[in-house]
């Protein structure tokens, strides 16, 4: 690790909590609240998120080591460690009643229909959910929204797991300066539609997105090889163009 980044860990001593102090940005459809780490207002480089899908707390692990190994001072770039809390409590890629976060952003394209995912270890996308009464019906995707206009990022970089890639369909220099350093490839599309997605919605708003798909790998592994990167991502220690 360089020692531009160096300078702005702790000491892997008081790693074990997090010391950064969060704001409350809304409330999960069971009461838990969502809070975001770092700057209250933007416009900023980038927002941070992880675990829009319940299943994936990997992401959560990765993302938090990282907020985790860094001064408070350092922080430059907001973070939300778990945008589906009742999800991820549960174990279950939906919301507390449902609903596919994912699929349920207010897009042109989005769907009342079920839509079917793989699961981890599946071969077939066979396995129902739904999204939601109509796009934007869920708490956690209108608080995720008003977060996003409150901040105003440049960029966002949405972490996800298992499928290992760095999506991007324009292939933009943060893109590639992510998978570069993680070593991903990147890929224009998860290879199958996503109505009503986050990424989606992004694109709508013109703003710039990351698909970060974390490896199913040991979380060892993972955050030897991943967390280097999301530090300087939060710390804002990234070449300038990719801002």
């Amino acid at each position: 690790m360089d020692s531009e980044t160096r300078k702005h860990e702790i000491h892997r001593s008081e790693t074990g909590v997090i010391r950064h102090q969060p704001f409350r940005y809304g409330e999960s459809l069971a009461g838990t609240a969502l809070e975001c780490y770092g700057p209250r207002s933007g416009p900023v480089d980038m927002l941070v998120f992880a675990s829009i899908h319940g299943d994936e707390s990997d992401t959560t692990v990765v993302l938090s080591h990282a907020l985790r190994s860094i001064s408070e001072a350092a922080l430059r770039n907001p973070v939300v460690l778990c945008a589906n809390p009742d999800g991820t409590v549960r174990g279950t890629r939906c919301n507390a009643r449902g609903v596919d976060l994912n699929r349920n952003l207010p897009t042109a394209n989005w769907s009342p229909e079920t839509v079917l995912y793989r699961g981890h270890g599946g071969e077939r996308q066979e396995i129902e959910l739904g999204t939601g009464e109509y796009g934007g019906s869920e708490p956690e995707t209108t608080a995720l929204i008003a977060l996003v206009e409150r901040l105003q990022p440049r960029s966002v970089v949405s972490l996800h797991a298992p499928l290992a890639c760095v999506e991007d369909p324009a292939e933009k220099p943060l893109a590639r300066w992510i998978a570069a350093g993680v070593g991903l490839p990147m890929v224009p599309d998860v290879g199958y539609e996503t109505p009503g997605s986050f990424g989606t919605w992004c694109v709508e708003q013109g703003i710039d997105i990351v698909t970060w798909e974390l490896p199913p790998e040991p979380l060892p592994d993972l955050i030897a090889s991943h967390v280097p990167v999301l530090q300087k991502l939060l710390t804002a220690e990234y070449p300038s163009e990719i801002a």
